[in-house]
């Protein structure tokens, strides 16, 4: 099971403080993560991503599961604009594990101009240490899971429109 973490910050620099710290947490092992990423918006309301050059462990399934979910939670504008049945089926897929419109929804309200939010994708977390380690950044978490199963799924469901 992989858990989908995002802390929200109005402080850019505590969540720049946080993003260093979650890679810090990777390497004691605290955290096994599948992606990791700093997103802010800057006060003309442009998205800005930041992503460590490299995850250790990270396979190439994880690799485009993560960068599908990165991409529906912060990257398309609109669902209804995809009329693609290949997309249609791998959003539902989505949203039918956990990362439903109202969890998008509700990611998306964090970041508002001048704000914003460590992402973390994890196959295995230590939950007291983590949430011990982040508690001095405060912030505002949102949580949700993919089961094995659905990962499994997203996974082939990828890999069939790869081909």
């Amino acid at each position: 099971m992989s858990e989908l973490i995002v802390i929200g910050y109005d402080d850019p620099d505590v969540a720049n403080n946080a993003y260093e710290a979650v890679q810090g947490l990777q390497k004691d092992f605290v955290v096994n993560l599948s992606g990791l990423a700093l997103v802010s918006v800057d006060q003309e309301g442009k998205t800005h991503v930041d992503t460590p050059n490299r995850l250790v462990g990270v396979s190439a399934a994880s690799g485009a599961l993560w960068g599908t979910v990165f991409g529906l939670l912060f990257l398309v504008p609109g669902l209804g604009l995809l009329a693609g049945a290949a997309f249609g089926g791998l959003f539902g897929k989505l949203a039918k594990s956990g990362i439903d419109d109202q969890f998008r929804d509700q990611v998306q309200a964090l970041l508002k101009p001048g704000s914003a939010a460590v992402v973390v994708m994890a196959s295995k977390i230590t939950e007291d240490k983590f949430a011990a380690a982040m508690q001095p950044f405060g912030g505002t978490v949102l949580k949700t899971s993919l089961t094995d199963e659905d990962e499994k799924e997203l996974a082939e469901h990828l890999a069939g429109q790869a081909g």
